[in-house]
């Protein structure tokens, strides 16, 4: 295994990511590392291999694995496309003053002097909250992580006066962008289950004689989103209970300041910026376009005064300042999923860990192949991605070693979310850093990463197997 090129290349990008090197560089190397151990480029045959020297060998990898991560690009530019949209959009929304408007009513909530039970009991009030906006974001309003932008940039001042650990924040944005769509077959849900893997998982079963649906999938969804509930209380309540202290280098406004500013705010504002929100949601939800919805919404904000036409340029370079990262970081690694489909490494890892396999031994083999999803969405990044690569190996090999159909259901469905919290290139992690990190105070690695794949992927490990071995 230890041999095998996805697993070096997802242990380089681990590595390099906790050493603090960028995401997007460490993505690029990561796919480098999987084309020169997987021989990408190199012909097949013994002869024609042993006929090339050393320099040719390098140079027939090295070129193939770059034009494979080059041509791999293209699958990230629409959601790269879509974040530049929501940042101008969220950056339009703040100059209506909508946002320090609701910061402000926040405040005068909390109170200028609280005690520490009303601190406490105002802490668990907000993350609460932040949990049901995260939830609704993948059905109700299925905008996935376009509200954390508008959202949590305002409340920061107000984390740092309650000594709220970000982490905390973090852990409970993850949850509701990951298990919501895992379990609920509604916006992002409805995708994930039906229009992915229950037509996967039934492709692949065709002919084998399974044929699932989504009160199936959701029924074996179940036991494993038990387990990051366990986490996210974990998180909230013991991890990351203690206050920490964010040193804010930016003298933060006095009271006066700030009724001051509000004072300024004009209800129009408010309501074109209200109309602005419902109209760009109705029509994302109508075309299944971001960018329709968000230009539409700029074009109201834009008409309406609240920024000038000349200044929509500063205003599309800020939303670019405010997502590009997500967005690059997504580019960057839909290209290193390209380069590990081409390897062939993934159906080599699977082969390997199925050898000498059998009824005997469905313990280990359906923690290995949890292992396996782990790994390939840890480097991928995205769920949605994972479940065409591994469907067509993972739904024979769970019928061969005995599986129920349910239970098969359930191992497909975790190994593609397994990762999907706690990965460097997941936009499960990228966007609740992008928000919690507008004051530079909140690490992507640490902060999001680390926190997220200990309380969600450990727990899926554990009750996926759970739920394979019991269903």
């Amino acid at each position: 295994m230890l041999t095998n090129e996805v697993v070096i290349s997802i242990i380089v990008l681990l590595v390099l990511s906790l050493l603090r090197i960028n995401v997007v560089i460490a993505l690029v190397i990561s796919a480098l590392t999987a084309g020169v151990i997987g021989g990408l480029g190199l012909p097949a045959e013994a002869a024609d291999l042993n006929n090339l020297g050393m320099v040719e060998k390098f140079k027939a990898v090295f070129s193939t694995t770059i034009k494979t991560f080059t041509n791999g690009l293209g699958g990230g530019a629409e959601v790269a496309m879509n974040y530049a949209i929501l940042g101008a959009f969220a950056v339009a929304i703040s100059k209506s003053g909508i946002t320090d408007l609701l910061a402000y009513k926040v405040i005068k909530r909390l109170g200028k002097t609280p005690s520490s039970s009303s601190q406490a009991g105002f802490k668990y009030f907000i993350l609460a909250v932040l949990v049901l906006f995260s939830m609704s974001s993948q059905n109700l309003l299925p905008v996935h992580i376009a509200f954390i932008p508008i959202v949590i940039p305002p409340l920061l001042n107000i984390f740092n006066k309650l000594k709220l650990d970000r982490r905390a924040v973090a852990c409970v944005l993850t949850f509701g962008l990951t298990a919501t769509y895992m379990l609920l077959p509604v916006g992002f849900g409805k995708i994930f289950i039906e229009s992915i893997l229950v037509k996967n998982i039934n492709e692949a079963g065709a002919a084998l004689g399974l044929q699932t649906n989504v009160a199936q999938v959701s029924m074996g969804m179940l036991i494993p989103v038990m387990g990051m509930i366990l986490g996210l209380l974990t998180a909230i309540f013991i991890s990351y209970r203690k206050p920490r202290e964010y040193k804010v280098s930016v003298a933060e406004p006095t009271t006066a300041e700030i009724e001051q500013h509000i004072a300024n705010i004009k209800p129009f504002h408010v309501g074109v910026s209200l109309t602005a929100i419902i109209i760009t949601f109705g029509l994302q939800l109508l075309t299944s376009s971001t960018i329709i919805g968000g230009l539409a919404g700029l074009i109201i904000f834009a008409a309406c005064g609240i920024f000038k036409l000349k200044e929509s340029n500063d205003i599309f370079q800020q939303g670019l300042r405010l997502m590009a990262m997500i967005g690059f970081v997504m580019i960057a690694a839909s290209g290193f999923a390209a380069v590990i489909k081409a390897t062939g490494g993934v159906t080599e890892l699977v082969d390997t860990f199925s050898q000498g396999l059998g009824p005997d031994n469905k313990g280990i083999a359906a923690f290995l192949m949890l292992l396996v999803g782990l790994f390939i969405t840890m480097g991928i990044g995205s769920s949605f991605s994972t479940v065409p690569i591994i469907t067509s190996i993972y739904v024979p090999l769970c019928l061969a070693l005995g599986f129920s159909p349910l239970a098969t259901v359930s191992i497909v469905g975790v190994a593609a979310a397994l990762g999907d919290a706690g990965s460097p290139a997941s936009d499960s992690t990228l966007g609740p850093t992008s928000g919690l990190n507008m004051d530079g105070k909140h690490d992507h690695i640490w902060d999001s990463v680390v926190p997220t794949f200990i309380h969600y992927n450990i727990p899926l490990l554990v009750f996926g197997w759970i739920a394979a071995m019991t269903l």
